[in-house]
């Protein structure tokens, strides 16, 4: 394969490279991180959704790295996660509260401290902050959430232009992160962001993957009916609902439904704007192969129950066709750093940057602070300091990468971070170090908006959960929820007014309330 070049030589270096900066023996970081990948689709995991459809390379980082069993998110949401990466600050200190404007560009990027001390930097595939990249020798990024299809890129020789590439977006990510180590100053150590937009509604595969996995009747999680019985308003106004919620045409691609059956569809145009970016014969390829995929729904034209386990079926199939590739370029990309003599002095990093619904409570999406949302998948390989197969049930946090990449790099930490190096975690076989943290904080801004979650904050310490709901226009009265995730673990029961969680309520509250004294949370 021919791959595309680029001159890093061309960009601009940091003016100040630290005393010693050169040294060889400081280890290369490549951090992947997919778009709402669920930890329940990596087989590592063992959930009995990725059991039918195998991740053997995401596999493979589990198997000669370690796996974390307790990563999260400070807020599960894409643009203020990639904030977390970036800054090691909470989605208040950083300024990227919900999507959309936000960044303050006045914090220090991880970015920034790794180049000015030697490392050379780049970023590839989705970047979502509406701030050019800094602290990069080389970006190639997507516009936006970036398209599937021939997706438009700007790199720092399109003088702010999005050119249109010809690919499907994860083999391209996986073609410019190559590219970029291939084009690399050998004599120096890199840092390299491995941003896939997959697996990212609406779930478009490579063309060779649709209809994957269509054989396959997928088991439908045991909470997927769901009444929210016992819980607050949050969940009962919330709009992630697969039966109600997601969409025909855009989300499962079944052009045409809403006029069928007499209504219109909010996302009905977007379908067409999916693959409008396709040539001809690969547009036609893909109604065609679509339109068999859909003969039998039609026909039957099914409707209840029928019709919302269709879709259940639809929504996964589509999406672990996507998960598919991006295996696929985890797998090329390991086996590319193996054949240069470089896979052992890297350190190689998988996560998303939030997890997502996989029908869990009859949802998709994410946001809420439950598990399937909150919770992320976390693999690392790095033989020179981590066990093959170690497991971990240490609380880390994304606010942990950036000062994990400067230890890991000899680099202090400033003193403003807040987020806190897992380096120990990794050194200790997984186990947690003495005086670890005991306890996460969340906050969830983005409401009023799509999909209709109530604004949240919250604190977790492994069993106890603890969630504030409130709304900041006063229309939503604020409550709290508590649930005791050793005795349920699927978060169905709230136990705010139970006679045996009196205790545990009076702790996280005290906790909750420390957080946001220490952390000066602006908004409760």
């Amino acid at each position: 394969m021919t791959r595309p070049k680029h001159i890093l030589t061309m960009i601009p270096m940091a003016a100040a490279i630290a005393p010693g900066a050169m040294a060889q023996n400081r280890p290369n970081i490549i951090h992947i991180m997919s778009d709402d990948h669920a930890y329940q689709a990596i087989s590592a995991y063992g959930d009995q959704l990725s059991e039918h459809a195998p991740t053997p390379n995401l596999d493979r980082l589990a198997s000669e790295g370690m796996m974390f069993r307790r990563a999260y998110v400070e807020n599960s949401l894409s643009t203020p996660s990639r904030a977390c990466l970036f800054t090691g600050l909470y989605s208040h200190q950083n300024g990227q509260r919900g999507l959309g404007r936000g960044i303050d560009t006045t914090k220090t990027f991880v970015s920034e401290i790794l180049q000015q001390n030697g490392y050379q930097t780049g970023v590839v595939g989705k970047w979502h902050m509406q701030c050019t990249p800094k602290g990069f020798d080389w970006y190639e990024v997507f516009y936006n959430q970036g398209e599937y299809y021939n997706p438009g890129v700007k790199t720092p020789l399109t003088e702010g232009r999005y050119e249109r590439q010809e690919g499907y977006a994860t083999e391209l990510v996986t073609e410019k992160a190559i590219s970029f180590i291939e084009n690399r100053d050998t004599t120096r150590p890199f840092c390299l962001f491995v941003h896939h937009k997959a697996p990212h509604r609406n779930w478009m595969p490579a063309l060779k993957y649709i209809g994957l996995f269509d054989d396959i009747e997928f088991p439908m999680p045991d909470t997927f009916y769901d009444d929210y019985q016992g819980r607050g308003a949050a969940e009962h106004q919330q709009e992630m609902s697969i039966d109600k919620d997601m969409t025909m045409e855009y989300d499962l691609h079944v052009p045409g439904w809403g006029a069928m059956h007499g209504f219109d569809e909010t996302y009905a145009e977007y379908w067409g704007s999916s693959i409008s970016r396709l040539s001809p014969e690969e547009r036609e390829y893909v109604e065609q192969t679509y339109a068999r995929r859909n003969a039998e729904l039609l026909e039957k034209d099914l409707k209840g129950d029928d019709l919302v386990r269709w879709k259940y079926q639809r929504y996964v199939r589509d999406y672990l066709s996507v998960i598919r590739s991006v295996d696929d370029s985890v797998g090329e990309l390991l086996e590319y750093l193996e054949a240069q003599g470089l896979l052992d002095n890297t350190v190689v990093v998988y996560t998303s940057d939030q997890g997502f619904y996989m029908g869990e409570h009859g949802w998709f999406d994410k946001r809420f602070m439950f598990e399937e949302s909150f919770r992320t998948p976390l693999l690392i390989r790095y033989p020179a300091m981590i066990k093959p197969g170690s497991v971990s049930d240490a609380l880390v946090q994304n606010i942990d990468f950036a000062p994990t990449y400067l230890d890991l790099a000899g680099i202090e930490k400033p003193e403003e971070m807040v987020g806190t190096s897992i380096v120990p975690v990794l050194k200790k076989e997984g186990k947690s170090p003495r005086r670890w943290r005991r306890y996460l904080y969340y906050h969830y801004y983005d409401y009023p908006a799509e999909h209709n979650v109530l604004r949240h904050d919250g604190v977790f310490d492994k069993r106890w959960k603890l969630i504030h709901f409130y709304d900041p226009e006063g229309k939503v009265p604020s409550y709290d929820e508590l649930f005791d995730l050793r005795h349920d673990p699927q978060e169905l029961r709230n136990v705010i007014g139970e006679r045996s969680s009196r205790r545990a309520l009076r702790r996280l509250r005290k906790q909750l309330e420390r957080f946001r004294t220490e952390q000066a949370i602006d908004e409760i």
